[in-house]
């Protein structure tokens, strides 16, 4: 079951506050973030997130037998000399490599009158503007049991503003399935880059499926756990009326002691679990507390490696 929604069904605006979410205090984060992430890169303009394939490049990769139309300035004179073949030099070409931000914007992430979905705004935000600093492509989808809104792959520090607006427009709802969201995103992007997952998780099939596919599909996954503290230690007591904020099952819960210390363990044992199948699969898995400082968290992400290469 998804995360049950302990508060009143008639959720307050969530749009409310998110014209302070990119204000001018946040900008100036977003510029010293940038300044601690960029990497010098000597008379080249050219993303650092790169793969190598084989193409039109300067590094040899290999050799392969010549075919009639091949450009006669790839043959390899010195081995038709010695063994009297025609074969054609292989180089390694280096690609731009994309950022994939996945923004999980299920209803239960509106949990705590939106403070989650707030916070991976910010999250998305902010590695948004480190990546778009250092020159890299990113893309921002939304998700929840769908791919449900684009930002279509864009380039350079001034784009920022454009990822504002295309976060400020996008609100919560639905259900969570992230099997078959990543299911519609790797059939959409077929080009291969690193994908950050932003998202509470609250999948009643488990996150695992997801993961594999994107891992399947070449994909880098990248999963950033947004966590709310009030989700683990729950402010009541006696009779409560339970709903699941997603499907809106109901049910009738007498809430005691015993109850929230074996919630508690259930929720700590969940995050453990997750915490344990990423590692498994070497997939970076990092907790995003809403009560961090969004800089705070971005640095520590920075730090941990693998967003930037």
């Amino acid at each position: 079951m998804g995360l049950l929604d302990f508060f009143r069904r008639s959720s307050p605006s969530l749009q409310a506050g998110d014209e302070e979410l990119f204000d001018d205090e946040f900008q100036k984060k977003l510029e010293t973030l940038a300044l601690v992430s960029r990497r010098v890169v000597a008379g080249r303009l050219r993303a650092q997130r790169r793969t190598k394939k084989t193409g039109s490049g300067i590094e040899f990769a290999d050799h392969r037998e010549y075919q009639p139309g091949d450009d006669l300035r790839y043959l390899d004179w010195n081995i038709y000399q010695r063994f009297d073949r025609l074969l054609v030099r292989l180089f390694e070409e280096e690609e731009d490599l994309p950022i994939y931000l996945l923004l999980d914007t299920s209803a239960s992430m509106a949990f705590g009158q939106g403070r989650k979905l707030r916070y991976g705004k910010q999250i998305c935000a902010a590695l948004a503007y480190v990546g778009l600093s250092n020159l890299d492509r990113v893309c921002i989808c939304t998700t929840g049991d769908d791919v449900i809104e684009r930002m279509p792959e864009t380039r350079g520090k001034g784009r920022i503003f454009k990822v504002f607006r295309f976060l400020r427009d996008v609100s919560p709802g639905g259900e969570t399935d992230l099997q078959a969201a990543m299911k519609t995103f790797v059939t959409r992007h077929r080009r291969r880059g690193l994908a950050v997952l932003i998202s509470d998780l609250f999948d009643p099939r488990g996150v695992e499926a997801g993961i594999n596919i994107l891992r399947y599909n070449k994909f880098e996954p990248y999963v950033l756990h947004v966590t709310d503290s009030h989700e683990k230690q729950l402010a009541l007591r006696g009779d409560v009326l339970v709903y699941d904020c997603e499907t809106g099952d109901e049910r009738e819960v007498t809430v005691t002691e015993t109850i929230l210390r074996r919630y508690g363990d259930a929720y700590a044992s969940y995050l453990h679990a997750t915490e344990r199948l990423c590692a498994s699969r070497q997939v970076p898995y990092l907790v995003a507390n809403v009560d961090v400082a969004v800089d705070e968290f971005v640095l520590h992400v920075l730090r941990r490696g693998g967003f930037l290469r």
